[in-house]
């Protein structure tokens, strides 16, 4: 597994690397977000450490470009910043972050968290099985999502292949498995990242919100995942 460390701290990036590569990872770091992004887009990193405040773009640009980046390798994003408020936090998961530490922070506990990112992909690997509702497939095998083509559209096109990130992928066949299921964060977080997550559950709304994006008509008024308000979220598709 290969991982990218995006810190303008030297010894927080050296640390940081010391750690992952006693772990075995293979790690690579750099110190402001221009050079964080090409090195993305040269090395395709399984996972990304990224530090929010960093010189030339700062860590929600670097990851808010990643994430738009169609046809890339998705990779897990971990932020890290000296912020600590909660709205700092909401933003950066926000922007597709998929988890949030806060400066200063325990090496091991960052292991155990990107340790615990990357085995999501490991779990939902082993599965063969495929999922189908009157507008959806989704085929854990070949993790492809197809949207059958109708009489609802998604900006004005008929939708077919679904260009989906690895958690939006995840979460779709999660509500497919179980069509009229409530999920609350907690069940989504420990279905998706596993029983030792340690982020803020709140991350499960900002992917649930592009997710709608990429197959809702309306992502305003949504038809399929629906809002069960105090309770969580359900997936219809009668």
């Amino acid at each position: 597994m290969n991982i990218l460390i995006v810190e303008d701290e030297d010894e927080i990036a050296q640390l940081i690397k010391l750690y992952l590569e006693k772990e075995g990872f293979s790690c690579e770091t750099c110190r402001d977000g221009n050079t964080g992004l090409q090195l993305f887009r040269d090395r395709q990193p399984d996972l990304i450490v990224l530090d929010l405040m960093l010189p030339g773009l700062d860590g929600l640009e670097v990851c808010a470009r990643i994430r738009q980046q169609p046809g890339s390798k998705d990779p897990y994003i971990l932020m890290l910043t000296a912020k600590g408020e909660e709205i700092d936090r909401i933003i950066g998961l926000s922007t597709g972050a998929d988890d949030y530490m806060v400066k200063p922070f325990s090496p091991r506990e960052l292991v155990a968290r990107v340790r615990a990112l990357l085995r999501r992909s490991l779990r939902h690997s082993a599965q063969s099985q495929v999922y189908r509702t009157p507008h959806f497939t989704v085929d854990l095998d070949q993790r492809t999502a197809l949207r059958q083509t109708g009489e609802q559209e998604i900006g004005g096109q008929a939708v077919g292949l679904l260009d989906l990130t690895p958690l939006e992928f995840d979460l779709l066949a999660t509500f497919m498995s179980y069509p009229g299921r409530v999920w609350n964060r907690t069940q989504l977080v420990e279905r998706l990242w596993g029983e030792d997550f340690f982020g803020d559950e709140r991350v499960v709304d900002s992917h649930i919100a592009r997710l709608r994006k990429k197959i809702e008509p309306d992502p305003s008024h949504p038809s399929f995942v629906k809002t069960v308000i105090g309770v969580g979220y359900r997936f219809e598709d009668d």
